[in-house]
């Protein structure tokens, strides 16, 4: 009798369960951050720009707490402060490619509808962001001891 199916299966059903904790920990730093930002602008009237990055510190914040201590408990090694500021650069990263997703589609093909705007930044850039905050989180921040996480864990 073999083991590798029954290995396969387990690691596929760890590899969902991390896939929905990184997910549900992703949907509160939005949560965060859109709400911070609604009162930023609003109650305090701060410009867009500042109450932007406020929420998205607060975000990624939140994120990174709840990754630390809930989705890749078991994998937070080295120096906090250090994984804090990786962490930081791939939520950037993300960030970055949302924002150039939206300057393609609206400067570059020239959808300049909101709809437009809104399906190139919050749809299509949110979804590769999400793969690669995944994959940066998983890979650079939380990696596995001693190597590079893989895809499979």
């Amino acid at each position: 009798m073999t083991w590798a199916p029954l290995r396969a299966r387990l690691r596929l059903r760890l590899d969902c369960r991390e896939v929905l904790s990184f997910a549900a920990v992703g949907l509160l730093a939005y949560a965060t951050d859109l709400a911070l930002f609604t009162w930023l602008r609003g109650p305090l009237d701060l410009d867009p720009l500042t109450a932007k990055a406020l929420s998205f510190v607060a975000g990624c914040t939140v994120a990174y707490a709840g990754n630390a201590l809930g989705t890749y408990r078991n994998r937070a090694t080295g120096a906090p402060w250090r994984r804090y500021a990786l962490f930081f650069a791939v939520n950037a990263a993300g960030a970055l490619v949302q924002l150039l997703c939206l300057a393609v589609s609206h400067y570059g093909l020239g959808y300049t509808s909101q709809r437009a705007d809104t399906v190139a930044g919050a749809g299509v850039g949110m979804a590769l962001a999400t793969l690669l905050r995944f994959w940066g989180t998983r890979t650079w921040v939380f990696r596995a001891e001693g190597r590079l996480a893989s895809w499979t864990g």
